[in-house]
């Protein structure tokens, strides 16, 4: 395997106290962020409503467009510029909803500002029965896909050790979705399948750094448990690194050339990427330590 350091030899653990505060801190932020926004910014795929992307040329003024859109008896339309090439987002919420919004909404613009044309690139609606079992099922899919990583971690290990691992996954989850409300990013689809992802990019790493201490641990006997996850992390290290550049490229072409439709995705995953790297060393592995206790070395694994 490509090794991008030498022998190292860094007291990872004796840090993490230190981890414990910067992860409790950006905890409370995430949680006050949620508490004022009164919880992640949901789309229309979770509350119901309708989506309207349409082109506008010659592209106008975000002003213009806001003005044209309170004259089009549409509601209170939330309007997002997106390419920068004259393309608009609109969402109305469910009390929003009209069958006639676009011919409205194309009406209104046209008549503001004499001598453009617009037009319909695509329009969704979600109704609010669909957005409910919608929302329920991701609330479900996350929970579900955290009760089967602890139970494989809890075989494939022992359960003290899954204890580290699972909260390491809802301290990125949680801290995620704060990072999604501070930016006040929409949680839609696409956003969910980027926390999924995240939560199995952040379990695998965990995993890597769990073997290496167990196979070390079988080795190092008369060393102690902190030493010994020290060392597997200075092991891991290379692999660790070499995979987060990897996958660090592919989400930074997503988003630079990926487009609108899929930016936010790569700007959760960017985050998530780099925060679960960190919480495989400095939140499940030191959990895992101050839970087990460093004197002890030896794994029970399968």
């Amino acid at each position: 395997m490509l090794r991008l350091f030498g022998d190292l030899d860094i007291k990872w653990m004796s840090y993490r106290k230190l981890a414990y505060a910067v992860s409790g801190l950006l905890i409370v932020v995430s949680i006050i962020s949620l508490v004022a926004h009164g919880g992640p910014r949901l789309s229309v795929d979770f509350t119901g409503g309708t989506v309207i992307e349409a082109k506008v040329e010659p592209p106008q003024s975000a002003e213009t467009i806001r003005t044209a859109a309170a004259k089009a008896d549409i509601g209170s339309p939330e309007i997002q510029s997106i390419g920068g090439g004259g393309q608009y987002l609109f969402r109305l919420g469910l009390g929003e909803l009209k069958t006639t919004a676009f011919p409205k909404i194309k009406e209104a613009i046209e008549s503001t500002a004499p001598g453009t044309t617009v037009t319909l690139l695509k329009e969704e609606t979600v109704g609010p029965k669909i957005g409910s079992e919608l929302r329920t099922k991701a609330i479900w899919a996350v929970l579900i896909a955290m009760a089967g990583i602890l139970i494989y971690v809890g075989w494939r290990y022992e359960f003290m050790m899954a204890l580290g691992a699972i909260i390491a996954l809802f301290h990125d989850v949680l801290l995620t979705v704060g990072f999604i409300s501070v930016l006040n990013i929409e949680l839609s689809l696409t956003v969910l399948a980027a926390l999924l992802t995240i939560a199995g990019y952040s379990i695998n790493d965990t995993i890597v750094v769990y073997d290496r201490v167990r196979e070390q641990s079988r080795l190092l006997r008369r060393e102690n448990f902190q030493r010994v996850i020290d060392i597997s992390v200075n092991q891991t290290l290379s692999r660790t690194l070499l995979t987060g550049i990897s996958v660090t490229m592919t989400i930074v072409a997503i988003i630079v050339w990926g487009g609108e439709v899929i930016r936010d995705f790569g700007v959760v995953m960017l985050f998530g990427t780099v925060l679960g790297t960190y919480s495989s060393v400095y939140v499940a592995s030191a959990l895992a330590l101050d839970i087990r206790g460093p004197e002890t070395t030896r794994l029970r694994g399968k």
